[in-house]
């Protein structure tokens, strides 16, 4: 198909999304299924392939996330009901102290993402989010974009998830190093997203009610934003029993993750005892666990019908969130198929420009146009590594400039950016925007002027 052709269909296909979100009244979900429709037959995609692209990419997106979306939000309706989640925001408070809650969930998110996917890692945790933001009465913006924030740059940037790994074998990069380094980069990234978020939530004043349901109360309410107490005088779950359900699907993924680490980088095959646990710490399985154990310890004294009834709710809050998900990957998939992508980042390694900036902007194209960080970083390695490698460019900073590239503006053709934005209960798309989408380009440029920065100084 014609390079000029795909890259008009494009550039219309986003301009018709935006248009059909933000001015009319159709849904997010159906808007994303007609842009990916329109991008790939006006760029010139067989019929067929096109309606192949848009089932695989709503089924293979939906297909590594969607369960898991289900047991989180059925988790998270126990972690309510039992009190659960108070005593988890009780647990914050006492560590962190008052109006550092924020601080505590970007904390929580960039340890926790290091081993285990973002989507996943904001599922899991998200509850927590909401629990200290019903009992404090700070904005769930806030501590939402934390929470999302500090999940997606150590997801990005901080092997063994499987992006930095994969980009550091492509530039044959030392894996420790660009832990180490990555870590580094990471610090001030998320401490600008952090002052972001703090910012956006005092425009967004927004908090879960009583019945859980999100409102928006006068702005005069920050005025004694830290002078609240919660009574912890009422019947809730020990400390450890409120944790057990995070804290087991945690271990088992990072169990998982370091099994995988070893396989991949001595060759030998996962066997035995292993296997077993390497099978238990897939997300699905893990998070499935963690409900299980959730309904065992949290639901002590309900009766079977109420639990039941309680978990229905969890899952009828899921199908919304699950449905613009697989839309996005749709759209997703799409792009990537077309080829657009590909051809964009062609054009531009052929450009003479420093060679520490051409794996930064494939990787921040193709994560523009199709969604995906992993494959932006893992595409961008792929083209770039044997043109900057010979320039002498350190193959560590070459791997971590594609993963910052990743991160820049998450918008609607990506997975993460509907998990976070309608799990803070946001529908319009101007505030999704300025939002996430928001803290995620922050994080990129923070990203990348620090390996400059670095790289200037230890490349």
């Amino acid at each position: 198909m014609s390079d000029n052709r795909i890259i008009i269909a494009l550039i219309i296909g986003l301009i018709l999304l935006i248009g059909l979100i933000v001015k009319t009244k159709i849904h997010t979900f159906l808007a994303l299924i007609i842009s990916a429709l329109f991008i790939g037959i006006a760029g010139g995609m067989p019929y067929e392939n096109v309606i192949k692209s848009v089932t695989d990419g709503f089924g293979g997106t939906l297909g590594s996330i969607g369960i898991i979306i289900g047991f989180g939000v059925m988790m998270g309706q126990l972690f309510e009901i039992s009190n659960a989640a108070k005593r988890m925001a009780l647990t914050f408070i006492k560590i962190f102290g008052k109006g550092r809650e924020d601080l505590a969930m970007a904390i929580t998110g960039f340890l926790v993402s290091i081993p285990i996917y973002c989507d996943s890692g904001f599922v899991i945790l998200f509850p927590v989010a909401k629990a200290l933001s019903k009992n404090t009465r700070k904005s769930i913006i806030t501590l939402g974009l934390a929470l999302a924030s500090g999940l997606v740059i150590t997801h990005t940037l901080v092997p063994p998830t499987p992006g930095p790994v994969g980009a550091a074998g492509i530039f044959e990069a030392n894996v420790g190093a660009v832990i180490l380094w990555g870590i580094v980069i990471a610090i001030p990234m998320v401490i600008a997203t952090l002052l972001y978020a703090r910012f956006y939530g005092k425009k967004i004043y927004q908090i879960p009610d009583e019945e859980g349901n999100w409102i928006r109360p006068e702005k005069s309410s920050l005025a004694d934003i830290n002078d609240y107490t919660i009574e912890d005088n009422e019947k809730m779950p020990s400390t450890l029993i409120a944790f057990l359900p995070i804290i087991i699907p945690i271990i088992l993924i990072l169990i998982n993750t370091i099994l995988s680490t070893i396989s991949k980088v001595s060759g030998l095959e996962i066997k035995g005892i292993y296997s077993a646990l390497s099978f238990l710490g897939t997300p699905i399985v893990a998070v499935g666990i963690g409900l299980i154990i959730a309904i065992i310890t949290l639901t002590k004294g309900m009766s079977r019908d109420k639990v039941i009834k309680e978990l229905e709710v969890g899952i009828q809050s899921a199908g919304i969130i699950i449905l613009v998900t697989g839309g996005g990957g749709a759209l997703g998939k799409v792009l990537t198929e077309s080829g657009v992508g590909a051809d964009i980042a062609n054009s531009i390694s052929k450009m003479n420009i420093n060679p520490l900036l051409l794996p930064f902007i494939i990787s921040t194209l193709i994560r523009f146009i199709q969604g995906s960080g992993t494959v932006a970083m893992l595409t961008s390695a792929s083209i770039s590594a044997p043109i900057v490698l010979p320039l002498g460019v350190n193959p560590v900073f070459a791997t971590l400039s594609a993963c910052v590239g990743s991160l820049f503006f998450s918008y609607f053709n990506d997975s993460f950016f509907w998990v976070v934005n309608r799990s803070l209960g946001l529908t319009d798309a101007k505030e999704q925007i300025k939002g996430y989408s928001i803290i995620s380009t922050i994080a990129w440029a923070v990203g990348f002027v620090t390996i400059v920065l670095l790289n200037l100084i230890f490349g």
